[in-house]
């Protein structure tokens, strides 16, 4: 197949044009301007990776790779793939972030690819940077991701807080599972671990667990931020409140949906 037989395979896809190339550029190792003059070049793999990308498969899960505030992040199946919204949820911290002296602590919970915590440590090289997952291949692909950019983070095998016994942190941040058992969205996700998506029933109970936990581990007047459902804000906001948190507060994404949510523990 060569490459004009790749984009026109791709239009009877139903294949957008921009991840047709995306995906041609991976395969040939070449930018999208060379196709203008190289229409007759070899695209091997092409059908067979056009087909598993109109079937419902990410493209970063085709080529590897996916872009995260300003960060190019290496993604297996292993791991959710980090999504722009998310960016909302690291904006914030860094904000937190920019007003606390010395190296402050922060943990990251459920780290996936590494995401979150890969963007505060690079925007925030001081602060002292920890991170949790309990599937170990996806600790892998965050170690490999870090390694490869340089930025020294502390790695840790385990479930939620478990690993970090009388630690105490001036921020906790996390994008739990939250999606419901019975989303009809989760069939389109098929492709993405599913234990990162969802934990069954309504979708808050590890955002209820976290909530609970959190305060053992946050450092007086520290915070906890949580990305969620964009119809699960409120339940979220009360359930911080109920905890004792103060100040807390709510962050839209870019689209203007409820994404995060947080609050200050007054110690």
């Amino acid at each position: 197949m060569t490459v004009d037989e790749a984009l026109a395979l791709a239009r009877q896809l139903g294949v957008e044009r921009a991840d047709a190339q995306t995906l041609l550029s991976h395969l040939t190792g070449q930018d999208r301007a060379w196709f203008i003059t190289h229409g007759d070049a070899p695209a091997a793999g092409a059908e067979a990776a056009l087909r598993r990308l109109a079937d419902g498969e990410p493209l970063a899960n085709l080529t590897g790779w996916q872009p995260f505030h300003g960060l190019a992040l290496r993604v297996t199946p292993a791991t959710l793939i980090p999504r722009p919204d998310t960016e909302t949820l690291v904006d914030w911290a860094l904000v937190l972030l920019a007003d606390l002296p010395g190296e402050p602590g922060v943990v990251d919970l459920g780290t996936g690819s590494g995401a979150i915590a890969l963007a505060i440590k690079a925007a925030r090289p001081r602060a002292q940077v920890t991170t949790i997952d309990f599937s170990a291949d996806a600790l892998a692909v965050a170690r490999s991701n870090g390694e490869r950019l340089a930025l020294d983070i502390d790695w840790r095998h385990g479930s939620w807080f478990e690993p970090l016994a009388g630690r105490r942190f001036d921020l906790i941040v996390s994008n739990p599972p939250y999606i419901a058992g019975d989303d009809p969205h989760l069939p389109s996700l098929r492709h993405e671990p599913l234990t990162a998506l969802t934990p069954g029933g309504d979708g808050l109970a590890d955002l209820q667990t976290l909530i609970a936990a959190a305060p053992l581990h946050l450092a007086p007047g520290g915070w906890l931020l949580l990305e969620h459902g964009w119809d699960q804000a409120d339940a979220v906001a009360q359930q911080l409140t109920a905890r004792g948190f103060a100040e807390v507060q709510l962050r839209r994404d870019l689209a203007g949906r409820a994404r995060a949510s947080g609050g200050r523990w007054p110690g």
